[in-house]
């Protein structure tokens, strides 16, 4: 109590947030000291059957007929969360303003592919971006460019709640962090309470919108799907998480499982030190969260108001020039255990394509994948289901090193590994084959001239090019 009155003093004094956000906050940091947080039962875990994880081959066909799916898109919103910077890829400013493909942005793909829907079957599904306070600015000039484009694009912004000193609990804008470190964004769990602050829930419900699709907006495969619209519409789910099959790459996501008859997601951070290697392997769980989710706006509005979604918290201690704090976070896919007859959706792994780093950007910019319509689809040519494995070394972790270090993106459609390391610079036209590892000698420059052909060979210096 000590503690939270303590914060609740101080909270008083910042301006720069309101009553609703003050009281988010508080919330959030009560159940937290409350210490809350229930442990998972491991042996309580039961594999969700195909009733609560639907097969993505299972779902019924779509009617031929455009009028029954305009009417279907016309209870749309897609909704994007574009809270992120592109601080990790060397850029400042929003992430979805990156460069993906063609000189198009994440943003930009996106808004051609509503576009296109909306042009072909004349409906209107509006595009929202939830904004942070780090992307809201930018992002305001940036849509600007689509004005006169035939969809609205509304915004909102995240709630911003201050950070705790770790020692003492004092809000850090209170205690000589004035700026917007003293402050952060409390993840994506927080879709839910900023949409009904925003106005912007009451907005779409009072234009007879049901469901909205929301996705990152860094996922390239989060398209809309009429087939699982017309799905939980059909079926009145009021929560869909779509999940994909597991590879080796995804041991760290979170998965869906059946507790005590409810459908639950579980992350790495609920379980138990002796069952994480458990939870890992691809036998037991086998699937993860993709993070495209689709909700019934009713429900939202119904749970928020009631303020039920108590989602697990996050703590996420960092660390802001030598001062230890604390931010509280929730994730939206936490939500799905508190609405009715959720379900999940096994869905194709082509649904899921986000660009996290420049090994990414390698794989949408290169042969791999083709663009129509603001649609990246990956090329049939390649007979391996799994993308190539790609590993670049720091020199090439920011964007403009990245671009400037390949003349050109190689073809990569039969590529099975890359590993890059040191000072390399690629030239124009290459074709890389099998398992590649291209590594300049400490102090060297390693320049590959264009046009050549690399097929299962490591390459250590020019003499290695030859051969």
């Amino acid at each position: 109590m000590e503690k939270l009155n303590h914060i609740k003093s101080h909270l008083a004094t910042l301006s720069q947030i309101g009553e609703n956000e003050k009281n988010g906050f508080i919330n959030l940091v009560s159940r937290y000291l409350s210490g809350e947080a229930q442990q998972i039962e491991w042996s309580k875990i039961q594999t969700p059957t195909d009733e609560v994880v639907v097969p993505y081959d299972t779902l019924a066909p779509l009617s031929d007929d455009p009028a029954e799916t305009k009417k279907l898109l016309d209870k749309l919103v897609v909704l994007k969360l574009n809270g992120g910077l592109g601080t990790t890829m060397g850029c400042t400013g929003p992430k979805s303003v990156i460069e993906v493909r063609n000189g198009f942005t994440f943003l930009d793909l996106i808004v051609q592919q509503i576009e296109n829907l909306n042009k072909k079957y004349g409906c209107n599904v509006p595009l929202v971006l939830m904004n942070s306070f780090n992307t809201h600015d930018d992002t305001l000039k940036i849509v600007e460019k689509y004005a006169n484009s035939n969809i609205q694009i509304h915004t909102f912004n995240q709630s911003q709640y201050p950070r705790l000193v770790a020692e003492d609990f004092t809000p850090f804008p209170c205690k000589g962090q004035p700026g917007k470190d003293g402050w952060y964004p409390p993840g994506h769990g927080d879709v839910f309470p900023a949409l009904m602050n925003s106005g912007k829930l009451a907005t779409f419900l009072s234009q007879d919108k049901e469901y909205a699709f929301v996705a990152n907006s860094d996922n390239l495969g989060a398209i809309v799907d009429l087939k699982i619209l017309n799905h939980l519409v059909k079926n009145k789910n009021e929560y869909c998480m779509e999940v994909t099959p597991k590879t080796l790459a995804d041991v760290k996501g979170g998965t869906l499982i059946s507790y005590e008859g409810k459908v639950q997601l579980l992350e790495i951070a609920q379980v138990p030190d002796a069952h994480v290697n458990e939870f890992k392997s691809i036998e037991k769980f086998k699937i993860f969260n993709t993070n495209n989710l689709w909700l019934n706006l009713n429900a939202v509005k119904r749970l928020v108001e009631a303020d039920a979604l108590k989602m697990e918290i996050i703590p996420n201690p960092k660390e802001v020039e030598g001062t230890k704090v604390l931010q509280l976070e929730t994730a939206a896919g936490a939500a799905i255990r508190f609405f009715d007859h959720a379900i999940g959706i096994n869905v194709p792994r082509s649904r899921f394509l986000p660009v996290k780093a420049t090994s990414d950007l390698l794989l949408v910019q290169s042969d791999l994948y083709t663009l129509v319509d603001g649609f990246v689809s990956r090329n049939s040519a390649r007979a391996n289901p799994e993308n190539p494995s790609i590993e670049l070394g720091p020199e090439f972790k920011k964007v403009s090193n990245f671009l400037s270090r390949f003349k050109t993106i190689p073809s990569i459609i039969n590529l099975d590994s890359l590993t890059v390391t040191g000072d390399v610079w690629f030239g124009a036209g290459m074709v890389l084959k099998g398992k590649v590892k291209i590594a300049a000698k400490p102090g060297e420059k390693l320049e590959i001239p264009d046009g050549i052909v690399i097929e299962n060979k490591e390459i250590n210096g020019p003499g290695d090019l030859s051969s």
